[in-house]
């Protein structure tokens, strides 16, 4: 199974790799509304199975708008284990969170997921050629890269042909939603005030809504799960704790939070404010991403005034403290220093001023800042 993101680049790799490999295969994409029900699954599945060769490849793209997929394809690939059928099958999906509930609920035991996120600073340099300031302020979107020197057609490609289908087809089609307007609006004020802390009241108050926090909560969840923006839970060392905190938020791409501005990249750059909140933002989806590849999870800290920007969790419990001093103003070592009384985190980072440059941060992965002796960078 591979899950992630619209534009991110699924069908593309999936295609390359069926290119360069001799055995036989049949690709199939449900992504038209006419086309969503099991009966055309099967018959897909069927078509597959006359396939010849060895190592023949069924690969299923936007299988989640299939109304129970699912419990189709587990009764479909244990007819083939059964049978001693050689059927390999990959599905492509489009809203990760929809897509991995299915598999866990119907295929136990019988799949592996590889989870593409939105792409790092090193891919959109060594693909296209951008600086550091072209990533930061355009994001990681492959498909729009040709666009970025004519501001309003990228704006409108991310509006129109990323943001809207995301919104309506990954989530609003698929999951029961009882006020899309305000899963709408949600997602704009998470763009809006991507990288600050913000309550799930002063969110209601924000979207003029009469609704709860419990529904404001799960709509934040369905946006992380389209791979759109996410709320990063306060670390306390206690899980109770954490999902009860007020909500970072979170782009996972800065192109959200760009593209509805409207403005040339260099007009963002004159705003040092403005320009320090992307950056900040820049620095968060590099880490959020990698944290929904897996391998350690991602938090935010706060106590009084006192505030450190990410807090990374490895699995072993190690902990690393992070802040980006994205602006001229804003101090840091307060808060990095109040944490490390209170939790004595194993390593400390800072990232651009005096500690570790933005453009190394952003191209090595995540996991080299996170691994190693402790130390107070």
């Amino acid at each position: 199974m591979i899950a992630g993101p619209r534009q991110v680049g699924k069908t593309t790799l999936v295609r390359q790799v069926l290119t360069d490999r001799s055995g036989a295969a049949h690709y199939a994409s449900a992504d038209e509304p006419g086309l969503r029900d099991r009966l055309w699954l099967e018959q897909q599945w069927e078509t597959a199975r006359l396939l010849t060769g060895e190592d023949p490849v069924l690969v299923l793209d936007e299988v989640q708008k299939i109304s129970g997929w699912s419990e189709v394809v587990k009764r479909l690939w244990d007819e083939d284990t059964a049978a001693g059928r050689p059927l390999k099958v990959v599905l492509l999906g489009s809203a990760p969170l929809l897509v991995e509930r299915g598999i866990m609920e119907s295929l136990a035991g019988r799949f592996e997921i590889i989870r593409l996120t939105h792409w790092t600073y090193e891919e959109m340099r060594d693909s296209f050629g951008w600086d550091l300031a072209t990533y930061i302020f355009h994001g990681g979107y492959p498909g729009a890269a040709p666009l970025v020197d004519d501001t309003e057609r990228w704006s409108r490609y991310i509006l129109d042909a990323l943001i809207e289908p995301t919104i309506s087809r990954d989530v609003l089609l698929l999951t029961r939603v009882d006020k899309p307007a305000v899963l709408r609006r949600l997602f704009e004020l998470a763009c809006t005030y991507s990288g600050q802390i913000l309550s799930y009241t002063k969110m209601l108050g924000q979207l003029q809504d009469a609704g709860n926090t419990t529904t404001l909560a799960h709509y934040l969840d369905l946006l992380a799960g389209a791979g759109m923006v996410t709320g990063l839970g306060k670390y306390s060392g206690a899980v109770v704790r954490r999902r009860a905190s007020s909500p970072k938020l979170q782009v996972l791409n800065t192109a959200l939070m760009t593209a509805p501005l409207g403005i040339a990249r260099r007009e963002a750059e004159a705003d040092s404010s403005l320009w320090g909140r992307i950056v900040e933002s820049a620095v968060g989806a590099h880490l959020a991403n990698a944290a929904v590849r897996g391998g350690f999870r991602l938090y935010y800290w706060r106590a009084g005034d006192r505030e450190v920007d990410f807090v990374i969790e490895s699995p072993q419990g190690c902990v690393t403290a992070l802040e980006v001093k994205s602006g001229p103003g804003k101090r840091t070592a307060a808060g990095m220093a109040a944490f490390d009384k209170e939790h004595s985190p194993d390593r400390k980072l800072l990232v651009v001023g005096s500690g570790v440059d933005l453009e190394a941060f952003l191209l090595a992965p995540v996991s080299h800042w996170v691994q190693g002796e402790r130390t107070s960078d």
